[in-house]
């Protein structure tokens, strides 16, 4: 077979990136060991609440132990944020009142915070019928951020810097956590009443430190992203200062009552279980991606990022120039999937969305994209953004039947 013949040689000129891989999960995995044992971690905190969930010790020991990890003062983790876009939301109306103003600082952001910012359209809910107003500053030559046009942009009004580290829907360069350095300490210096508030899904455990090391307010990302390891049933979770962190919480609930309260019955050891099993999970999607950037590429497609550059989270970026050949290797991966494998991905017009997107997750939690998947929007110049797999071994096995599909048997 075609596919297993080209693997085997994109696998042998892997080894070295992937021993560096095994370098990070290792230290990162230490890390949570180690944090688990200073909170003293026991059994006792998996139990659930109900009701108000006052002094529920699973939850706040939880909280405690993500704040650990990112160096942050206080986190909230909670299996009540929905997703990533989720969290995102929750902090931005945490932290921006009316007449406030937001800059993005590495262009357009996701396509799901659109609707929440109200960049086309001032839709009910959203930042700008708020009186929120938002500007955009384009990355710099090289894909980095552009510290002087985001210091340009200033206004008086401006009280939030939003940094996304993954690449999204786009071709840049993902962000590295020390890139954000220089903006975040030239920003504290000239202005330190704004907080800088980082998109970090797909990004969490991917290299040995994260955004917060480096001063960022608030850290925001999914847990059926990387932090919950593939085990978490759902949730989000947020890191930073604790100023800005009760003050997201007062929108997490209520003011007065911020962190205080809630409940959740099914129990926490998921959550506690995904994060230590997060470090290899991320290490294992990791490999697959550098797999499918050296395969790729060895068969003339422009991937990004090369398969031997440090990553700053798990996304592949695949340019298959054809809509056709992008629907057929979603589909293939669909194929290879342990759940829904019979099913055949449609493009549809999703919510949140500007384009149809076609998405590939046959998945054990649903959506989860630290497990296996694929999605696209139907836009040139047609690439597929590939991320996740629970094992390196299944990941490997989809990328080799991909290639028959695409390329023949």
């Amino acid at each position: 077979m075609k596919g297993n013949q080209h693997i085997a040689a994109a696998e042998a000129a892997c080894e070295a990136v992937f021993s560096g891989i095994e370098t990070v999960e290792m230290t990162n995995t230490r890390r949570v060991l180690a944090a688990f044992q200073r909170h003293q971690l026991a059994a006792r905190h998996f139990a659930g609440s109900n009701g108000y969930g006052y002094d529920d010790a699973g939850r706040d020991t939880l909280e405690r132990i993500v704040a650990d990890l990112f160096q942050t003062e206080a986190a909230i983790v909670r299996p009540q944020i929905a997703s990533g876009t989720h969290a995102l939301s929750l902090a931005l109306f945490g932290l921006l009142l009316p007449g406030d103003h937001l800059i993005s600082a590495c262009g357009v952001p996701y396509d799901t915070l659109s609707e929440v910012i109200g960049i086309h359209k001032a839709v009910p809910g959203s930042l700008a019928e708020m009186g929120v107003t938002f500007s955009v500053v384009e990355p710099g030559s090289g894909g980095g951020i552009d510290v002087e046009g985001v210091l340009h942009a200033l206004r008086p009004r401006t009280r939030v810097i939003l940094l996304q580290r993954s690449r999204g829907y786009s071709w840049r360069d993902s962000l590295t956590p020390k890139m954000m350095e220089p903006l975040i300490s030239k920003v504290k210096a000239v202005r330190p009443d704004i907080r800088v508030m980082v998109d970090n899904c797909y990004g969490a455990f991917v290299s040995e430190d994260e955004p917060s090391f480096y001063g960022a307010d608030v850290v925001v990302g999914s847990l059926i992203k990387n932090l919950g390891g593939g085990i978490a049933p759902t949730g989000g979770y947020l890191a930073g200062a604790r100023t800005a962190i009760e003050r997201i919480a007062a929108r997490l609930t209520a003011p007065g009552i911020g962190l205080e309260v809630g409940s959740y019955a099914p129990g926490y050891r998921l959550f506690y279980q995904g994060l230590f099993m997060a470090p290899h999970t991320v290490a294992q999607a990791l490999k697959v991606a550098v797999l499918a950037a050296r395969v790729f590429s060895d068969l003339g497609m422009p991937t990004t990022p090369a398969y031997d550059v440090p990553r700053a989270d798990i996304i592949q970026a695949i340019n298959f120039g054809d809509p056709d050949r992008l629907i057929a290797f979603c589909r293939a991966v669909q194929a290879a999937s342990p759940v829904d494998s019979f099913a055949t991905p449609e493009p549809w017009a999703m919510p949140g969305y500007q384009d149809q997107v076609i998405m590939a997750a046959g998945t054990f939690v649903a959506g989860a994209s630290i497990e296996l998947s694929c999605d696209a929007p139907i836009r040139p110049p047609y690439t597929a953004y590939l991320q996740g797999a629970l094992t390196y071994a299944h990941g490997k096995i989809a990328l080799s039947q991909a290639i028959d599909e695409l390329f023949g048997s």
